[in-house]
């Protein structure tokens, strides 16, 4: 049944689904990133932590082919950004967040909203879908907890209802990289642990697509991610596993505050040190 979410034996090497080399994004004479060189293989789940303003979206923009690099080379799935056209690249790669929510039609159903990334579309127009369209997306919903949603309108929705459907919609095209931004902002407790449980089976499954997650709180991180990209001021910290990366040192440096850290059953908290009188 799984085969029906993701395809098996993706043909390219492992260093092929992300590479970036000294890639830096400028802005008005200001570095949104600078000389980010960074890699990522098949297989592997990253999440990418930073406070708010460092450069993490921008690098996601940057990997979904929507942000070209001011200098530096980025390639992604094989292909180098500059020499592929983007409008064959985009398809094989799933892409959620809040700037993807702003353009779909509100009035549009939640299947519609799922089906329509099948053409690489926002909204329902004239296209027809064939069964196995109906049905993947259907599946992919019951896998996100949503299949009681599918006639419920995209504008109706709770944020945690929203978040899942724009997951559902990413997968649709069985990516090679599923990029996630910020999958979990804005959600209360019960809609962030519901989403974080749902994320982990996700991230364990073993012929999921790369992923990579941005986020700023380590509470958000499920179990199954695999390495931690950490950014300050549009700079890498640190990159590596995310057990010997994650450290109360690094995630100090990189939210300029002394900070705890603690890990237990596949999950991370931090807090602040107390202030000293």
């Amino acid at each position: 049944m799984r085969e029906l979410f993701f395809s098996l034996g993706k043909a390219y090497a492992m260093s092929d689904v992300l590479e970036l080399v000294d890639v830096s994004v400028i802005r008005d004479g200001r570095p949104l990133v600078e000389q980010v060189s960074w890699s990522v293989a098949e297989g592997e789940r990253w999440i990418v932590l930073g406070p708010n303003g460092a450069g993490k979206t921008t690098l996601l923009q940057v990997a979904s082919s929507y942000l070209f690099p001011s200098t530096g080379t980025a390639s992604i799935l094989g292909d180098k950004l500059g020499s592929v056209d983007v409008f064959e690249l985009r398809p094989r790669i799933g892409l959620a967040g809040a700037a993807m929510a702003d353009k779909l039609p509100k009035r549009q159903t939640v299947l519609e909203t799922v089906l329509t990334a099948a053409y690489g579309m926002t909204a329902h127009w004239r296209e027809t879908y064939e069964q196995a369209d109906e049905s993947r997306a259907r599946l992919l919903l019951d896998l996100l907890g949503m299949a009681d949603y599918t006639e419920r309108r995209f504008g109706t929705l709770s944020e945690g209802e929203r978040k899942r459907t724009l997951i559902a919609r990413a997968l649709m095209t069985d990516p090679e990289l599923l990029l996630l931004d910020e999958p979990a902002a804005g959600l209360d407790l019960g809609g962030r642990e519901d989403l974080v449980r749902r994320l982990g089976a996700l991230a364990q499954d073993p012929i999921a697509p790369a992923m990579i997650m941005v986020t700023h709180h380590v509470e958000e991180i499920a179990p199954g991610f695999t390495h931690v990209l950490m950014i300050r001021q549009g700079k890498v910290l640190a990159a590596g596993p995310i057990v010997e990366t994650l450290t109360p040192r690094n995630l100090s440096l990189c939210f300029g505050l002394p900070l705890t850290l603690e890990h237990q059953d596949g999950r991370w908290a931090a807090r602040g040190l107390p202030m000293t009188k």
